[in-house]
């Protein structure tokens, strides 16, 4: 589950006047609305959409259901689908036999996907509403051209931490270091996050290809691994932090709102070392069956309407102005989600294949426990034995070498004389 918490976005287009209020299927869209998805002549596709859990309205406690209500327009079937972490998205769509129409990647897996060709250019003829993306939130870093993504949230990392367990508002990552709360911290089960919170501690720039600085945050979570026993995970962060079991959790800050709201215990900051700001966007891959059902539901998700029951549900901050702007937006005046200061930040991008690959190995080593403190203590205790033992075997045969040799020569010597 990933619904991030967006941390910037300031009025630049003059408020709009739409009632979006009213979620009653008779009500929720205007004539012009309907008549174009109607015409869109969908009726009878079907639209496979591959996203984070629960990072849609879907209808619960009055909210509006987002699908279905695409479904009701066009007389499209949606299929809609869940991943966890970008690199559980990836390792889906490069296995192959999958067909997805919409993807929502993170910016550093976009990058990722454009540079190996996994996805396909958008027709923004097909989608009308990009006029409310704030133009702040085009032509972004990770599609420059803006031939391939639509934005869809903005959000940070956090640390959550429960105030019943914890006695200060933490003010560094190295507190999931500490051994105080042993078996009682929750860690990223995904390998860019994590490294990242192992960097921001070392300093190092999270997009750094020296091989060295990747070496050393390893083993940086590896010690973590050792003293504190961190649990790795993703949508299960929700129940564990919401039931008081546990005292720290690394998430999106978006998320951190919604488990408050169900254990007012919980509190959040941002470490002083610094978070990962990161952007989601519509994509469509290149296993795409039906682009013009795509592009209608990345259209749709940016009506007014829609993108305000989104951004209320998960809240998130969106680059939609209709909603930014819209006077009964309520969260747009919430500090917690629009903060008047952003913590020090820094993006993610797309990798080098050399530094992907050894990233992945050691995030293997790192949660199997081979890349753990005690484990490179006994393998250096190994290498030295190895090497004692070796060198006593080299000396024990430069010694029969030089034996032997003496041993000739005295009877080389004791044949020439007659002895």
């Amino acid at each position: 589950m990933k619904k991030y918490f967006v941390l910037f976005f300031t009025v630049l287009f003059v408020a709009l006047s739409f009632n979006l209020t009213a979620f009653a299927d008779d009500e929720v869209f205007s004539d012009e609305q309907i008549e174009y998805y109607k015409n869109l002549g969908l009726k009878g596709t079907a639209v496979n959409v591959y996203n984070w859990g629960e990072y849609i309205s879907d209808g619960t406690e009055g909210t509006m259901n987002v699908v279905k209500e695409f479904e009701r327009l066009t007389g499209a079937k949606v299929n809609y689908t869940n991943y966890e972490s970008n690199e559980n998205m990836y390792s889906k769509l490069s296995g192959g036999g999958v067909s997805y129409d919409v993807i929502v990647p993170s910016d550093y897996m976009i990058g990722r996907l454009i540079d190996e060709d996994m996805l396909v250019k958008l027709n923004y003829d097909n989608i009308p509403n990009m006029k409310y993306i704030d133009e702040r939130y085009q032509h972004l870093f990770f599609d420059p051209n803006q031939e391939y993504t639509v934005c869809y949230n903005v959000g940070t990392t956090v640390i959550i931490y429960n105030t019943e367990m914890v006695d200060e508002k933490p003010t560094s990552w190295k507190i999931l270091w500490d051994e105080k709360y042993k078996d009682k911290v929750l860690m990223f089960n995904n390998s860019r996050d994590a490294f990242a919170i192992a960097q921001a501690i070392l300093g190092q720039d999270f997009n750094t290809v020296d091989e060295a600085d990747w070496n050393a945050a390893a083993q940086l979570l590896a010690e973590q691994k050792d003293k504190v026993q961190p649990n790795y995970v993703m949508d299960e962060v929700f129940n564990l932090m919401e039931s008081g079991e546990y005292a720290l959790a690394t998430y999106y800050a978006g998320d951190y709102v919604l488990m408050n709201e169900n254990n007012p215990s919980l509190d959040y900051c941002f470490p002083e070392e610094g978070v990962n700001i990161f952007y989601d966007a519509f994509c469509i891959p290149n296993c795409v069956q039906n682009k013009e059902g795509a592009e209608a539901f990345i259209n749709f998700m940016h009506e007014p309407q829609v993108a305000l029951a989104n951004a209320e549900y998960i809240y998130y901050a969106t680059p939609n102005s209709a909603v930014v702007n819209n006077e009964e937006y309520s969260l747009y005046d919430d500090k917690t989600v629009y903060p008047d200061e952003l913590p020090k930040c820094q993006y993610f991008e797309n990798l080098p294949q050399n530094i992907l690959e050894l990233q992945a190995d050691l995030w293997t080593g790192v949660k199997s426990g081979r890349l753990s403190a005690e484990s490179e203590s006994e393998n250096r205790k190994i290498y030295i034995e190895s090497a004692v033992v070796a060198g006593i075997a080299v000396c024990f045969i430069l010694y029969k070498l030089v034996a032997n040799r003496r041993k000739k020569k005295i009877q080389d010597l004791s044949d020439l004389y007659g002895k």
